[in-house]
């Protein structure tokens, strides 16, 4: 029994040091990246790359599947590509599999089974919570944007200008929406139909006001650089006060990740105490009792997630 507890402090001690050194590279290759792109023209680095895995990865990324999946990555603003994702997606399975095998002593079936099962709920609930994260973060530009244009025309610059102006120096994801904004105005594209454009591609209530505050001084005329300020400075307070929702709501928000990991992993410890502690699970009772745990399991996730969700 002391020898079994040695080894779960062992392997406890290796899945937690290994999820140490990939936060690490993580935000490793993060900052490098940021540092690469921001020195972009002084390197003068060629961006192909040049491996086996890269190049087969590069081909991967061109196809139509990989093309609309990159789609779907930019909407939950993921800044990386479809086969890294994928890549990803492969590794946290097969270590799944290693570590209920080797660790939790299931068989090598059950855990690809169950593997199967934890990476396609990891999947769906990263894209779950991720969804449409790309305009929420341009929302939360809109303060900065807001206060860059009321600048911009208060020194005497025309909406265009200031809209260029915005698009040079806001970051991402609003840089490239703004960008593709003030080309089709350099093309000659009416301005109306460009900023009603921009609303529809963001159609959330904060930016239908930005877009309409536009429209309205474009064509009636007012005082853009005094609303633009007060749209700013409403924005600004309606971000810290969305921040202290969530700071308070925190605790409710981790509860409702954590509790329905709790039960899986006392199951997986108690197998490897008890030998065939699992068995049960494959009789039919057993079945019926997983169905009715999953089910009370989803429940709950809801409900506290619901509960814990409050919108400013």
């Amino acid at each position: 029994m002391e020898m079994e507890m040695k080894m779960a402090l062992l392997y406890g001690g290796a899945v937690m040091l290994f999820i140490w050194s990939l936060y690490n590279y993580l935000g490793y290759r993060t900052d490098k990246r940021a540092i690469l792109n921001k020195n972009e023209k002084i390197l003068d680095r060629d961006k192909t790359r040049k491996s086996m895995i890269s190049t087969v990865g590069n081909r991967f990324d061109t196809t139509p599947f990989a093309e609309r999946f990159k789609v779907k990555l930019l909407k939950s603003n993921l800044s990386i590509l479809p086969s890294e994702f994928f890549t990803i997606v492969l590794f946290c399975f097969s270590a799944i599999t290693v570590v209920l095998n080797r660790f939790f002593e299931l068989t090598l079936s059950a855990s690809a089974f169950a593997s199967i099962i934890a990476t396609l709920a990891g999947y769906w609930f990263v894209f779950l919570i991720r969804k449409n994260k790309n305009i929420e973060v341009m929302n939360n530009q809109l303060s900065e944007i807001c206060r860059l244009l009321a600048n911009s025309t208060k020194a005497g610059m025309t909406i265009n200008q200031g809209l260029e102006l915005v698009a040079s120096e806001i970051g991402y994801p609003a840089k490239t929406e703004f960008k593709e904004l003030a080309y089709n105005l350099r093309l000659g594209i009416d301005f109306e139909t460009v900023v009603k454009d921009l609303g529809k591609k963001v159609p959330t209530r904060e930016f239908t006001l930005f877009t309409a505050a536009l429209l309205i001084q474009k064509k009636s005329g007012g005082n853009l650089t005094k609303a633009l300020e007060e749209m700013a400075y409403t924005l600004e307070e309606r971000k810290i006060l969305s921040q202290t929702v969530k700071t308070a709501t925190a605790e409710s928000r981790f509860i409702s990740y954590i509790l329905p990991v709790m039960p899986i992993a006392m199951i997986l410890m108690l197998n490897t105490m008890m030998e065939g502690f699992l068995d049960t699970l494959f009789t039919i009772p057993g079945a019926l009792l997983s169905i009715f745990f999953l089910i009370g399991m989803t429940v709950s996730f809801v409900l506290i997630r619901a509960v814990s969700t409050i919108r400013v």
